[in-house]
């Protein structure tokens, strides 16, 4: 049973691996080779197939008992790759499965020591709601009092000031919920000031 597990876990990762939007073979780790891919006719895209076995993966983030074969199979910086992606919908998913999976000490000590915490940062500018809504999240889980200083820097915390008046009730309550369980008085003062002598800010998401 967990055998079974692991090898479809490994089969979604190489799936998703083996070509790169134009066709071109992608970088993988001898860990994520098998003798086979799924070779059946696909009636979508190909980036429309990436983007179902992403959202799979993202799924199986869901649940702590896939956690260990998602960290062999090298999937946490499989979704750290992909939030440099220009495809919106990639983007989403990999940052869901990366909310999903920081619930976990380990897979947050491991997306910290990784750097995520930029690429993650730089979602919040993301014109897609739910990539927006899991990027705050996320930053809420990663928050320690080692990645503080990052996670709190006073460019989020403007962005959540700003997230926190918008008029998509989901997101300003959890902007809200940043802002007081995450940062200081003092950031919130600043950043609001710093707010009142700048015009460009990041652009609230498309509801």
């Amino acid at each position: 049973m967990e055998l079974g597990r692991l090898e479809y876990l490994q089969a979604l990762v190489t799936e998703f691996q083996v070509t790169d939007s134009t066709g071109n073979k992608r970088r993988c780790s001898p860990a994520l080779s098998v003798t086979s891919v799924s070779s059946h006719t696909q009636p979508f895209s190909l980036a429309e197939a990436k983007e179902q076995v992403l959202a799979n993966l993202a799924n199986f983030a869901y649940d702590p008992s896939n956690y260990e074969y998602l960290r062999q199979l090298q999937v946490l910086d499989l979704f750290l790759d992909m939030l440099t992606e220009d495809n919106e919908t990639l983007v989403e998913f990999a940052m869901g499965g990366l909310c999903n999976l920081c619930l976990d000490k380990t897979n947050k000590e491991y997306i910290l020591e990784a750097n995520g915490v930029e690429p993650i940062i730089n979602c919040l500018s993301s014109s897609n709601e739910e990539t927006v809504v899991s990027a705050v999240s996320t930053l809420m889980f990663l928050t320690t009092p080692r990645s503080r200083a990052q996670t709190t820097a006073l460019p989020v915390v403007e962005c959540m000031l700003r997230f926190s008046l918008s008029a998509n009730t989901r997101l300003s309550n959890l902007a809200s919920i940043f802002l007081q369980d995450y940062c200081s008085p003092p950031q919130v003062e600043e950043a609001r000031n710093l707010s009142r002598h700048t015009a460009v800010g990041i652009p609230l998401p498309k509801d």
